[in-house]
């Protein structure tokens, strides 16, 4: 522990810290106790048996792994956690641990007590009051009563954003806290993005020997590498994309044994030339595992100096890149392929869009129009092998924030779907296979990308809900092999009709979390028994890892199974983490641009059903918003679970999944991003038939 986090634990105030700082001198200079950033962790020597541990995944036979807090690098040990202890422990928390050191020469950690530096954090807007101030919690979710007292309220504006933490209070009454760091304006446009990265705890400053690095890195040369720079690859990402990482490019195959195949190469930024294992950009990779995308900002994985600079592959410049050269056929197999490091130069920076209406013949782009047509042409025969192997076909809408030149939002509209963007999909899904394969063939430890089946229970529930919604054709039959396609196929019969966004969103939710792991369980959704991300080193952890796996033969760093558990295991919390984060800013960009709407009536449909009311969906933005129970017309309701809706007692009046219903917006909460509707014309609801079924479980009351 440091000062800072001692101080905390007793309670000092900031004016204390010199003399606490003296104190732990003192004791320092007896040998008593020592810092631990200056003895790092060596082989052979004796562990002390009190230590702080964080969780690092789990070994092969799934027993849970931690290791000394802060301790990343390959040197720190890694301890199996004692049977019972781990249950709390998420990964990346820590603990003060009890080491016990067994007779076969392994060391076991027993959890005392956790240590959660984020439990006592409040991020919230400050408001100013008599006695001082109180801070109103940004998490919707968080009903407290925070108050500020008068001294730990000076120099803190009315409505500022700021970061609190408990402090000790009476027992009764608002809890009291203090502000720790002040965040800006809640009104100021980039407050939205502030608020997810402090509620999530985003790591935002690099190291200054990571920036160091990154500000000393220089072009890399041709030597030792192929030279792709005439090949004529360009990349093709969104307008608002802020960083390049992959690059495609297509032909015709010339092998007259492979009529009607392609050859494509898919050139990724080699960003492991610069982010060497071990390194203090490495360090600061791995802790953030991913970079995180706001409307206003990126939080990136790596400095700018290396994610919009050396490692961006930017039109007409130089870069040192992994390019993965791929023979498909006719339908779309992959006959071979392989991989080298190389120099590639961007012919063109082009856009989904631009790329489109070239192709529709309704805009130019500056490519040749054969090389734009092998491109959809390669394309063609891989979306064929999709449809063959039958992967999971969601139609889910994105939706996109608009901002203006002061960062304020004035639209969301939806994200349109285009065959180029399937095109770029393809092409990486394809490479991503290729390494997975590559490593798997020379036995090496792969970052795989897995997503496990969905689970039974989550099946057995829409089961339950395609029985009941009385739409031909949905079912789900009890003891049939459970692939991809059999979703598509009640995709396929709800295209179209009013309910298929609501039937799109609930297969989403049946299905499995991907995640990352050196066990390889396949890829349900993509249909493929092996997967591993390889295209976005830039941006994603478990990408330059893979880089790395296919250069071990280069001399390149490789973690062997257990240490790529432990750090899937992170990287994983970290990308939920990171759409935690997205999803929650996205929905206060909502309740900003709604904030002026109080009083407009809507037409939406019912997304979610609860014990405390309805939660409703307006299609053109994908608002989402609570209609509380008790708003309901005047009634006693029963929630009944199994069928996604509240039933009236007296009337029998139905609300039920997926029906539309026209809504006035009460409330709208821009900091919290909580909107609240009414029911404003419940004609559309329909009563219970005469001689249904009563529910079949009663779960919970709510009257009005």
């Amino acid at each position: 522990m440091g000062a800072r986090e001692i101080a905390r634990a007793f309670n000092l105030g900031p004016g204390q810290l010199p003399a606490l700082r003296r104190m732990l001198r003192a004791i320092e200079g007896t040998g008593e106790v020592g810092r631990a950033a200056d003895r790092g962790f060596v082989a052979g020597e004796k562990l002390p048996e009190m230590i702080e541990v964080e969780r690092a995944g789990s070994d092969p036979d799934g027993v849970p792994l931690v290791r000394p807090a802060g301790g990343a690098s390959e040197a720190a040990p890694l301890f199996r956690l004692v049977a019972g202890t781990h249950d709390e422990l998420a990964p990346g928390a820590r603990a003060l641990a009890r080491l016990h050191h067994r007779a076969t020469g392994e060391v076991e950690a027993q959890i005392i007590r956790r240590i959660d530096t984020t439990q006592n954090r409040i991020v919230g807007v400050f408001r100013a009051t008599r006695q001082g101030g109180e801070v109103i919690p940004a998490d919707r979710r968080d009903r407290g009563e925070y108050r500020v007292l008068g001294h730990d309220a000076a120099g803190i504006g009315d409505g500022e954003l700021v970061i609190a933490e408990e402090a000790p209070a009476r027992r009764f009454g608002a809890r009291r806290v203090r502000i720790v760091e002040q965040l800006g304006s809640a009104d100021d446009p980039v407050a939205i993005s502030r608020i997810a990265i402090a509620t999530h705890d985003i790591p935002v400053e690099f190291s200054p020997a990571s920036l160091a690095l990154a500000e000393a890195a220089q072009p890399i040369g041709l030597a030792g590498r192929v030279d792709l720079r005439e090949l004529g690859l360009v990349t093709i990402d969104g307008s608002d994309a802020r960083d390049f990482d992959d690059a495609v490019w297509a032909a015709p195959d010339d092998d007259p044994s492979n009529p009607g195949g392609w050859r494509i190469v898919v050139a990724i930024a080699d960003v492991a030339a610069y982010v060497t294992a071990g390194n203090a950009l490495d360090i600061d990779a791995e802790k953030r595992g991913n970079s995180v995308y706001f409307p206003d900002r990126v939080v990136p994985m790596l400095p700018e100096a290396l994610s919009n600079n050396l490692c961006s592959l930017v039109p007409g410049a130089e870069r040192p890149c992994m390019a993965a050269h791929l023979w498909i056929d006719a339908n779309g197999r992959k006959r071979q392929h392989r991989f080298e490091r190389a120099i590639m130069r961007s012919a063109a920076r082009l856009t989904y869009e631009a790329v489109q209406a070239a192709r529709d013949g309704t805009g130019e782009i500056a490519v040749a129009a054969e090389r734009l047509a092998a491109l959809y042409g390669a394309f063609a025969v891989l979306d064929r092998a999709r449809r063959a192997r039958g992967a999971l076909e969601l139609d889910l809408v994105e939706h996109q924030v608009l901002l203006d030149e002061q960062r304020r939002p004035f639209a969301i509209v939806p994200r349109t779907r285009l065959d180029s963007h399937r095109l770029i999909e393809e092409f990486m899904i394809l490479a991503n296979v290729a390494a997975a394969e590559e490593l798997e063939a020379r036995r090496q430890p792969c970052m795989y990308r897995v997503h496990d089946a969905p689970d039974p229970e989550k099946l057995a529930a829409l089961r339950d809900f395609f029985d009941e919604a009385g739409i031909p054709g949905l079912a789900l039959a009890k003891g049939q092999v459970i692939r991809p396609e059999l979703f598509n196929r009640i995709l396929e019969r709800v295209k179209g009709r009013p309910e298929a966004a609501m039937v799109n969103d609930l297969v989403l939710r049946s299905q499995a979390q991907a995640v990352y792991s050196p066990n390889n369980i396949g890829h349900f959704g993509l249909a493929l028994p092996r997967y591993a991300h390889f295209t976005s080193p830039i941006r994603r952890y478990a990408d330059l890892l893979v880089h790395r796996a296919l250069l071990a033969g280069a001399g390149s760093h490789s973690p062997d199974h257990e240490q790529l558990a432990a750090i899937g295991e992170h990287i994983s919390a970290t990308e939920r983490r990171a759409a935690a984060a997205e999803r929650e800013a996205l929905g206060r960009y909502r309740a900003t641009l709604l904030g002026n709407q109080i009083g407009t009536i809507f037409s939406g449909r019912i997304s979610g059903v609860a014990s405390f009311g309805l939660f409703v969906t307006l299609p053109e933005t994908g608002t989402d918003g609570l209609i509380p129970i008790s708003t309901l017309p005047s009634d006693f309701y029963d929630h009944d679970g199994a069928r996604h809706r509240l039933l009236g007692r007296r009337s029998g009046r139905v609300f039920a999944l997926g029906d539309a219903a026209t809504v006035k917006l009460v409330e709208a909460d821009a900091v919290g991003g909580r909107l609240l509707f009414r029911i404003e014309d419940d004609r559309e609801t329909p009563a219970r038939p005469s001689g249904a079924a009563p529910p079949r479980r009663r779960v919970t009351r709510g009257r009005r």
